[in-house]
């Protein structure tokens, strides 16, 4: 799910984060090669607060600047996971079953390569991500096969 750059970030970043209490939910790098744009998605057990991001930003943006990944211009973002909160990590897919995800992979499964599914957990012993399909039946999908994931965000107006 991770580009090497982005694995490379994520390695570097994460025992910071581990001694911060906080977890990097995912790494982005998106936008032109000539400028490119690095996310960084904090979290932690409570949630994230503007504080927190602010504070992270200094240490991420030191730890950033000195791997040095794009020589030249690049902008960086340190922020929450949002409403749409991306899953990466087995424990992800484990901590957010019974929502409902939206499962990229990187290749079709029965010619299809998209999913508005819900999310029926993880499964250690195949190591697949398991999702509901509409039509009642469970697809297995092997983690090394989600490209893209996250939970489908919602806003209950009363």
């Amino acid at each position: 799910m991770l580009s090497a750059k982005e694995a490379e970030l994520l390695a570097s970043l994460e025992p910071r984060a581990q001694q911060e209490g906080m977890e990097i939910v995912t790494i982005e790098i998106v936008g032109s090669r000539k400028a490119p744009t690095i996310r960084v998605y904090l979290d932690t057990p409570e949630g994230v607060t503007f504080d927190d991001i602010a504070a992270a930003q200094v240490w991420v943006n030191e730890i950033v600047e000195e791997i040095d990944p794009f020589p030249g211009a690049y902008t960086l973002e340190v922020s929450s996971p949002g409403i749409d909160r991306p899953l990466r990590t087995p424990e992800h897919f484990a901590r957010f079953a019974g929502e409902d995800v939206y499962v990229m992979t990187a290749k079709p499964f029965d010619g299809q390569s998209r999913f508005n599914a819900q999310l029926n957990g993880f499964d250690e012993e195949s190591g697949c991500v398991l999702i509901g399909l509409e039509s009642g039946e469970e697809l297995a999908i092997a983690l090394n096969d989600v490209k893209k994931a996250h939970v489908k965000g919602k806003i209950e107006f009363n």
